[in-house]
């Protein structure tokens, strides 16, 4: 409905028209894969840190402050790459980067360290992010003329949050898909009795927040806490990898719809 309206109103709030430009729409669909991917997997990482390696919240959103800095120290770098080599280049490069560090994500597992652990994913993830950023907010704005630099930042701004709510709904299913899967399997490895399977039925929902059952000896609870710790990884691998490969498809779409150098000018 909103798209027949923009296109028969004289003075329509998105004009169709600049999704004709390559770069613009090319940018517009990088932002959705890269932000969905970023969204979607940065969403599941501090319950990771907090559920399952036991991290307190504010040390689970310290972690984060390497990709913070990493961002803040390299941006006024990253605005020059797209005079220097054009918007295709970085917008390729930097998103590739980025998949890296998703999938460096997958590797930790229960009692990973930060150091060698999730470091190096929030590192490289920064410096892809970093390098993506800038130039990605340049080529939007150069698609277009001044008089419509506004709209084309908004749909830019918007297209991105929708992106980061759509994959943690996405990624929220395929989570508790995979958590069952794996809490099943590991519970059956266990030895669990069919009170237990049937107590953790009510848990699912709370992932690695579940409760342990009541009445069930230290030994064995250590057990079940442990099964339900590897279920999340499990399916936490799952978000990481399918982030990834978001990331990847983002830097396809740049390199197949976005312009190289001298194509930076709306018109």
């Amino acid at each position: 409905g909103f798209v027949a309206v923009e296109r028969r109103v004289r003075a329509p709030m998105l004009p169709l028209s600049l999704f004709r430009s390559g770069n613009f729409s090319g940018a517009n669909l990088l932002t959705l894969l890269l932000y969905a991917a970023l969204g979607g997997g940065l969403y599941f990482f501090p319950l990771n840190l907090i559920q399952v390696q036991g991290w307190s919240a504010t040390a689970a959103g310290a972690a984060l402050l390497p990709f913070i800095l990493i961002m803040f120290a390299l941006s006024g770098w990253a605005g020059q790459l797209v005079d220097r080599f054009g918007p295709r280049l970085p917008l390729v490069i930097g998103p590739a980067i980025a998949a890296v560090g998703f999938a460096l994500f997958a590797l930790p597992g229960v009692g990973a360290s930060y150091w060698s652990g999730f470091l190096p994913a929030v590192v490289v993830l920064g410096l892809g992010m970093a390098v993506t950023v800038a130039p990605l907010t340049t080529t939007v704005m150069n698609a277009v003329g001044p008089e419509l630099a506004g709209v084309a930042s908004g749909v830019n701004n918007a297209v991105s949050r929708a992106a980061a709510v759509l994959a943690i709904a996405v990624f929220g299913a395929i989570m508790a898909w995979a958590f069952d899967a794996a809490l099943a399997e590991h519970l059956q490895a266990a030895g669990a009795s069919a009170q237990v399977t049937a107590f953790f039925e009510g848990e699912r929902a709370r992932l690695a927040g579940a409760a342990m059952p009541p009445g069930v000896d230290a030994a064995t609870a250590e057990a079940l806490r442990r099964a339900v710790a590897e279920a999340f990884v499990a399916g936490f691998r799952w978000v990481m990898l399918l982030s990834a490969g978001l990331a990847l498809l983002s830097a396809a779409s740049a390199w197949r719809m976005i312009g190289g150098k001298g194509a930076t000018q709306a018109g």
